[in-house]
């Protein structure tokens, strides 16, 4: 039986079989990539040029906008690349690789997504302890937390996934490589190993859902007791992109892993998968600066400041 010594290189799944359509995938793609990579470099720049953005919600924007550079920079390179190729393969390390950085990112993101949930909630219901709970060395506490979370757990995983004998080939019916996918490759009598990582880890993502959910509870219901309605609308919109963030990054994760098998098909999971791991990097950013001015106001006064170091 061979094991996975014997596998050098995995196939990815093609998303069209004719030249043209990959050239159009090739050019999606890039489209995307370069949107997703102005977009959150747009934010880097602002919160890191304006001391006015110096407060513990732009600092956690600003690691969410690392955060989704480093997701979307694992999966569509590559993507653009086979398409641009017309090839399938990626070596058992660029493997490997991906399915550490994914995990990485996403779990890292998650447990950052719930850290900004918390920051929302001490904003609106505990505004005066708001400078003691969230100084500047808790919040850097609390972002090493998640990012160091991330990073263990994608050590697990990555560890648990890639120590599997291989049973069935090597054609990963994803465009990159992702841990169901490599399960679906292993002997049917020694995955169960990553599946118990795995309950687990959707157990902890689990909490991590009902704190974010426990914690707009509390904001709405303050929000909703604020005799001021300018106080409101300032409260909402604050908090009503961070809400959006996390029902897109929750809805397409949760569809992708939790849809029944019955309706599993290639294709829609290739469909599920692009929602899932391209939408909300690419969308933040819009989806932050659409609702707040102070974000806006600093992104333009960049372009004066860009066209003066480079005349």
């Amino acid at each position: 039986m061979p094991n996975i010594s014997s596998v050098s290189e995995f196939l990815l799944l093609a998303f069209a079989d004719t030249r043209e359509l990959q050239l159009l995938h090739f050019a999606l793609f890039l489209g995307i990539y370069l949107a997703a990579l102005l977009g959150n470099g747009l934010i880097l720049s602002a919160v890191a040029c304006h001391h006015r953005l110096h407060t513990p919600m732009y600092f956690f924007l600003l690691n969410l906008a690392l955060l989704d550079l480093g997701c979307i920079s694992t999966t569509l390179p590559k993507a653009m690349a086979n398409a641009l190729w017309d090839t399938r393969a990626i070596s058992y390390q660029g493997c490997a690789a991906q399915v550490f950085f994914i995990v990485f990112f996403f779990d890292a993101e998650f447990f950052l997504i719930t850290v900004m949930a918390y920051d929302r909630y001490v904003a609106i219901c505990k505004p005066l302890h708001y400078g003691s709970l969230l100084g500047s060395r808790a919040c850097a506490q609390m972002a090493a937390a998640a990012w160091g979370s991330g990073f263990l757990y994608t050590i697990l995983h990555t560890a648990t996934t890639f120590s599997l004998p291989l049973c069935r080939g090597n054609a990963v019916d994803q465009f990159f490589c992702e841990i169901p996918q490599i399960l679906k490759l292993s002997c049917s009598n020694t995955y169960l190993r990553e599946v118990r990582a795995l309950v687990f880890s959707v157990f902890l993502a689990f909490g991590c859902f009902v704190f974010i959910v426990v914690s707009y509870m509390q904001i709405f219901r303050a929000v909703l007791r604020m005799p001021s309605e300018q106080g409101r609308h300032k409260a909402f919109s604050t908090c009503l992109p961070h809400l959006a963030v996390v029902a897109l990054f929750v809805s397409t994760a949760m569809f992708a892993y939790l849809k029944p098998p019955s309706i599993s098909s290639p294709s829609l999971d290739l469909v599920v998968a692009l929602l899932y791991s391209v939408l909300p990097p690419a969308l933040n950013p819009l989806i932050y600066s659409m609702r707040n001015q102070e974000l806006k106001n600093a992104v333009r006064k960049l372009f004066p400041y860009i066209l003066l170091k480079h005349p």
